[in-house]
């Protein structure tokens, strides 16, 4: 086989539909994470009850509990993986509009139900579109299309996140609702237009085997304790910016920043430090490998949790916004890109919806039932001793690595149990 150069590994239709799906999966997720708190606080709903909405995005911790149906049934069109990418998101265009309609002051319980709907369709579109690319990407480009997608779906967040909330600072809150909605045709537009990735025979035949198998095979890989092992890394590896996350919007509102501060500034400098942490992380993937990029990009993510803790304290000042705003995402982009990395390498091909499902469940866990108290602890603690404590609860993640990627193994440990394959 030809080795590939640089530009035809970047340059190529595959990367492009990294991108554009990318962007549709990030886009409801940072709906439901920046937007709606954003509308709840200025609704003046306190933050114990927006911190405990954070449970609604359950289905993304317990999506591969129904990856296996999406695995074994094809529908009746454009095929196994194309056809539920276009009713989850159809799906989710309706629903995402569909928020324009409600007050959250007066109608919380039916806009909890939205949002919970809203969750459970963007779960299951991140199922197939999570399969698709690995079935798109041959083993040379993983590193490449997992960085072009991370990068597509942290810049999706600039709708909700930037976008909408400045135009709901001129307008009502609906028009940066249908604005966020209409967004979701990049990821129905492009369904329409790729090929099918799956070939034809290649479900499982029953039921049975497509839940089943997936599992056996992930946790007698090696042996099951080695799988736990990996399993409650995932967890714990990006706990701490997960907290730190989960209620900024309101935290910067808090600080005295109103909504188009926080869309033109925050929004700018998180955009562009996740893009620099994506791409350079991404790249610097290629010489460092996926153990030592762990260690250093994990490092930095603590880190610059710390620029929270300086904005806590200083309050309302837009260069100490931007500088903690860019910082964190920059931590948070690295650290994602190898993660993904990780979890990619974790999979077998033959399995690849229900086991990428399994993993990234596990991995927003913090995110789903941890940043669910973030809301309580602040209120009990206040914002600088809660930073740090995001801060503290980030090591542990860390001193794992010792055994999950140790920094001078010659090789990462998942590629030892894929090479079998």
């Amino acid at each position: 086989m030809t080795k590939k150069s640089f530009k035809q590994a970047i340059l190529n239709k595959r990367m492009l539909i990294c991108i554009t799906t990318g962007f549709s999966s990030g886009l409801p997720l940072y709906l439901l994470i920046q937007f709606v708190p954003a509308w709840l606080r200025a609704a003046e709903i306190d933050l114990a009850t927006i911190g405990l909405i954070n449970l609604v995005l359950f289905p993304y911790t317990w999506k591969f509990l129904w990856s296996p149906v999406m695995d074994r049934f094809v529908l009746p069109f454009f095929g196994r993986r194309r056809g539920w990418m276009f009713v989850t998101q159809l799906g989710l265009i309706a629903l995402m509009a569909s928020l324009a309609m409600f007050n959250p002051a007066e109608q919380l319980t039916q806009i909890i139900i939205l949002v919970s709907a809203i969750s459970f369709f963007s779960a299951s579109q991140d199922i197939v579109i999570d399969a698709y690319r690995r079935e798109i990407l041959p083993d040379d480009e993983l590193g490449a299309g997992n960085a072009f997608y991370a990068q597509a779906y942290r810049i999706s967040s600039f709708v909700p996140g930037s976008l909408a909330m400045i135009l709901a600072g001129f307008f009502p809150w609906s028009v940066a609702h249908l604005s966020i909605a209409v967004f979701m045709l990049v990821g129905l537009v492009t369904t329409l237009l790729i090929k099918e990735s799956s070939k034809e025979g290649d479900a499982p035949q029953t039921l049975r085997s497509a839940v089943i198998e997936p599992f056996k095979e992930f946790f007698q890989r090696t042996n099951w304790q080695d799988a736990a092992w990996i399993l409650l890394f995932i967890i714990m590896y990006k706990l701490g910016d997960s907290m730190a996350t989960a209620l900024e919007t309101p935290f910067f509102m808090d600080m005295g920043f109103s909504t188009v501060e926080i869309g033109s500034i925050a929004k700018v400098s998180k955009t562009i430090g996740a893009t620099v942490g994506t791409i350079l992380g991404g790249l610097a993937m290629i010489k460092l490998g996926i153990n030592r990029s762990l260690w250093i990009f994990g490092g930095f993510q603590i880190v610059s949790i710390l620029g929270y803790v300086v904005l806590s304290m200083v309050g309302y000042n837009h260069l100490v916004l931007a500088l903690a705003s860019g910082l964190e995402y920059l931590g948070v982009g690295l650290g994602s890109v190898a993660l993904i990395a990780f979890m990619a390498k974790s999979t077998n091909k033959h399995f690849t919806a229900t086991q990428f499902a399994l993993l990234s469940s596990i991995a927003v866990i913090p995110r789903t039932f941890v940043s669910a108290t973030t809301g309580f602890i602040i209120e009990s603690v206040g914002y600088t001793q809660f930073f740090i404590l995001c801060f503290v609860c980030a090591l542990p993640g860390m001193f794992m690595l010792v055994k999950i990627a140790p920094w001078n193994g010659k090789q990462d440990p998942i590629e030892e149990n894929t090479k079998s394959e």
